[in-house]
């Protein structure tokens, strides 16, 4: 591991000077930009044993402005702001989408939901489905969803919203409450019979081979309970905490991408919504192993699925989404190249994010900046793994990817430092440490110059690169 400390920093500075002619003036370095951070609360809702939550708030509290996103996490909570483990009310999921609102003109106009045009991210899935700009289920405590520095997602631009309309958010909380059921796996899979649901929540004819999933734990739905069982009703929230920056010239933006492995390929004109013949199906069954026990493929279910991504670019962050006995997720290069592997946490315990059983959290990919890379128009491959030693309905296989056009160059990476040097100046300054794979060495000394010139002696600086 070679290490460009401040002092080898001194002794680059001349030489580096006289041949490069770099310094801090060549670039339009911004001030400091401090991370802000806020903590919200959804509407309430309330549960009983065996009840079921699963609607959507309309604009729900939310940073304003013209800013870039760097983490949303949620987790459920009581009145007394207490965290409620999944054993006793279990997150199916929570998602957060962006859509932007008429302006009315006066206080007599009303404005109707159909004037709202929805925001979504940038695919791949048909229409509306799964174009959220955050969402976890189970896994919310302890999955990682901070964009690394200097990116961000950028939202509120005043020159992309349509004009005579305001950028909102939308908030859809699926939350089951397990306390007393006769069977709570069954339950929190949204098992059919378990619910005695025979159409959907249109009223529509349930397949059928469906055996469970969202078509059977919708909204106000109940789950079968134990004979006798008494329980209290409870009222809960969707605490949920967003950080984010103000934008400037120094932040890369990213895109969005959201991957199903049940994705058929097909796309019907016009169609928008789920549907058996196009899409994304969001949703499939897992089958049990052999009468044995054990399989020929050694009892994990594997499923695949082929994706073109509409755009290229660079890869600075993935995830999966997995349910009850998900074993991992790995999204593949056209050439069987790993882009990012996604494996689950199972809990221990008792206590709310260690939850025995239940997946608590989803490993992460940040790769160093450059070193992952996708094409325009390149085929990706999606692998899904479930354990198959008992039955699995309404599982998920889904893949979460930010996609940069670029990567930072020298001047954006010395803004980062800059700002992050300025921070810690501000705590006392504490040493900082960055990691600097993905660049040249000419460029990280290049940027121990521009930080020199900027603060001198303030603060010692060390930079990492494998």
């Amino acid at each position: 591991m070679a290490r460009c400390s401040y002092y080898g920093c001194l002794l680059s500075l001349a030489i580096l000077l006289l041949v490069f002619n770099l310094s801090y003036s060549q670039g339009p370095l911004e001030n400091g930009n401090h991370i802000k951070s806020a903590t919200f609360l959804s509407p309430k809702f309330v549960l009983g044993p065996g009840s079921v939550e699963n609607r959507n708030y309309y604009n729900i509290d939310f940073p304003k402005g013209h800013i870039a996103l760097k983490s949303f996490n949620a987790e459920v909570i009581d009145e007394a702001g207490n965290p409620i483990p999944l054993h006793e009310t279990y997150l199916h999921h929570w998602v957060v989408a962006r859509y932007y609102h008429r302006r009315v003109a006066s206080a007599t106009e009303k404005s109707h939901p159909s004037d709202d045009i929805f925001a979504g991210n940038s695919g791949v899935c048909q229409g509306s489905v799964l174009r959220q700009y955050f969402g976890l289920g189970s896994e919310t405590r302890k999955t990682a969803t901070h964009v690394p520095d200097p990116y961000g997602i950028e939202i509120g631009n005043p020159t992309k919203i349509p004009a005579g309309y305001e950028e909102r958010w939308m908030l859809n909380v699926h939350a089951i409450d397990s306390r007393g059921v006769e069977d709570r796996l069954g339950c929190i899979e949204c098992k059919c019979d378990l619910y005695n649901v025979t159409v959907d929540e249109n009223g529509k004819p349930l397949r059928p081979d469906y055996k469970g999933g969202l078509n059977c734990c919708y909204d106000r739905t109940q789950c079968r309970l134990i004979p006798g069982f008494e329980g209290v009703e409870r009222t809960l929230y969707l605490r949920y905490t967003v950080k984010w920056v103000d934008w400037d010239s120094s932040i890369i933006p990213v895109k969005i991408f959201i991957f199903d492995v049940t994705d058929t390929g097909k796309r019907i004109n016009g169609s928008t919504e789920v549907s058996p013949e196009s899409g994304c199906q969001i949703e499939y069954e897992v089958k049990p192993c052999n009468g044995s026990g054990v399989g020929v493929d050694g009892c994990i279910d594997m499923k695949r699925t082929s994706l073109t991504m509409p755009t290229g670019g660079y890869v600075i962050y993935g995830v999966a989404h997995q349910h009850i006995g998900g074993t991992g997720s790995t999204l593949y290069g056209q050439d069987e190249r790993v882009i990012c592997s996604s494996i689950p946490t199972y809990g221990e315990g008792k206590e709310a994010g260690n939850e025995a059983g239940y997946i608590v959290g989803m490993s992460t990919c940040y790769p160093k900046p450059g070193s992952v890379k996708i094409a325009e128009g390149e085929n990706l491959i999606l692998e899904s793994k479930y354990s198959r030693t008992q039955m699995h309905t309404g599982v998920m296989g889904l893949f979460y990817i930010l996609v940069a056009d670029q990567i930072p160059n020298t001047i954006t990476v010395a803004v980062t430092l800059r700002s992050q040097i300025k921070r810690r100046i501000s705590d006392g300054c504490q040493p900082i440490t960055h990691e600097c794979g993905g660049l040249p060495k000419i460029m990280q000394m290049s940027v121990c110059i521009s930080l020199f010139f900027s603060f001198g002696q303030m603060c010692a600086l060390v930079f990492l690169s494998s």
